[in-house]
């Protein structure tokens, strides 16, 4: 039988409560909440393991639900009163099922390239939407990797994995300080295409059929000097409006997907 919480004051309605909306919980727990069935079925396709299923009470015999949990054995379910799943929620809206999932090691070591790599690089992002949508392009164009050098937000930060809408588990990601990701770029000699103004030459005229790293700062700041210094060549995207920028995840999207075309995708 399931186990049912009807009570926002339940101890483990509490810690999930705290894991969703406090970053620090999650690194302690090294755990994070997964909402919508989805995202749940993105999660663990791309590896994520799944401890625990909590079910809005009125849909615990819906068939998609039966489906995720007859699909993930051993796994303890619980239903929830509509009470209590709005309270552990971070949407507004229809879905039915939290799943509360390990978080996987985001360190530079666990990337698993090919020989000849596209990867796209973004430094300190901070808004969950601005990474969200990287994540979506990422995947839409099928990256080797992405990297997020100078983190400043938690990658399981619930709206980045809404917004994202599940594409944080279908790329491979990692986080480093920029100045290491710069030197595991040298040591693989992937060449870097860096996103600054200064000393700049077209996207347009480059090669990128060779393993190749497209870097992409912030609308506000954009790339840090290292980058400058590191690149194999700046890159623009000609503009013609009254404006000098654009959003980083468009920016990004015009980059990548003029590599995957040189490279016959």
């Amino acid at each position: 039988m399931l186990k049912h919480i009807s009570s926002s004051q339940n101890p483990t309605v509490k810690k999930l409560i705290k894991i969703q909306s406090k970053a620090k919980a999650r690194q302690l727990e090294g755990a994070f909440l997964i909402e919508g069935l989805r995202e749940v079925h993105l999660a663990i396709a791309g590896g994520y393991t799944i401890t625990a299923l909590y079910i809005k009470e009125r849909f615990v015999e819906d068939a998609s639900v039966v489906a995720l949990i007859n699909s993930l054995e051993g796994v303890a379910v619980t239903s929830l009163s509509d009470e209590v799943y709005r309270k552990v929620a971070y949407r507004d809206g229809t879905e039915v099922v939290i799943a509360f999932a390990k978080a996987k090691k985001t360190n530079l070591e666990v990337l698993q390239l090919p020989e000849n790599p596209l990867v796209l690089i973004a430094e300190a992002p901070e808004k969950p939407g601005n990474i969200g949508a990287l994540l979506r392009t990422a995947d839409a164009a099928a990256v080797d990797a992405v990297i997020i050098a100078n983190p400043k937000t938690d990658l399981y930060n619930p709206n980045i994995i809404r917004s994202s809408v599940g594409c944080v588990f279908t790329n491979q990601i990692a986080m480093a300080p920029t100045e290491t990701v710069i030197s595991f770029l040298q040591e693989r000699n992937i060449q870097i295409f860096s996103a600054i103004l200064q000393e700049a030459q077209s996207y347009h005229t480059q090669d990128y059929t060779k393993a190749t790293a497209i870097v992409v700062g912030t609308e506000a700041t954009g790339l840090t000097t290292p980058w400058r210094a590191a690149s194999t060549q700046n890159i623009i995207i000609p503009m013609n409006g009254e404006i000098d920028s654009m959003n980083v995840s468009v920016a990004a999207g015009i980059l990548t997907f003029e590599a995957k075309r040189q490279r016959g995708f």
